[in-house]
């Protein structure tokens, strides 16, 4: 198992969550995990990384997968224009790669806003620390988890 793994699993378990990490044999878009764990497209939590132009500051949106993040509504939350982060920015803010990004077991804190849409089903999926394995999660434990805030800032 990965470090990366064994953070988010060790953040579950430590939150009370039983992990249930499943690989997505190489899934590489939100509608090819949807497809391996046999939920809809918008229960795919997608983690989408952007960083303040200004304040250089990594900024997490979890989005349902078929959304995508209005750049001009997010940095209205924000507080400033953002751009999208690189991959060194997103690994050495939360540890781990671009298309295996979790909600949680973050390497350090990071500001998270979370899409309404996700909220809507009892189950979503999210990345589990590697761009090929996901974990369900009730979605009413999200923001509990993530620390993330629901608000609108999808396209």
């Amino acid at each position: 198992m990965s470090k990366s793994m064994a953070r988010v699993r060790r953040a579950l378990e430590e939150a009370g969550i039983t992990p249930d990490i499943r690989e997505t044999d190489g899934a590489r878009t939100a509608q090819e995990a949807a497809d391996a764990v046999g939920c809809t497209l918008d229960q795919i939590a997608k983690s989408i990384i952007f960083q303040g132009h200004d304040s250089g500051q990594c900024l997490l949106f979890l989005t349902a997968g078929g959304n995508q993040v209005d750049a001009a509504k997010a940095g209205t939350l924000a507080g400033e224009t953002l751009d999208r982060a690189d991959a060194a920015a997103v690994r050495a803010q939360t540890g781990f790669a671009i298309g295996g990004v979790s909600p949680v077991g973050h390497l350090n804190p990071i500001r998270a806003w979370a899409d309404p849409r996700l909220l809507e089903f009892d189950i979503i999926w999210a990345a589990a620390g590697t761009p090929r394995h996901v974990f369900p999660l009730h979605s009413a434990d999200l923001a509990r988890l993530s620390g993330a805030q629901v608000a609108d800032f999808t396209a």
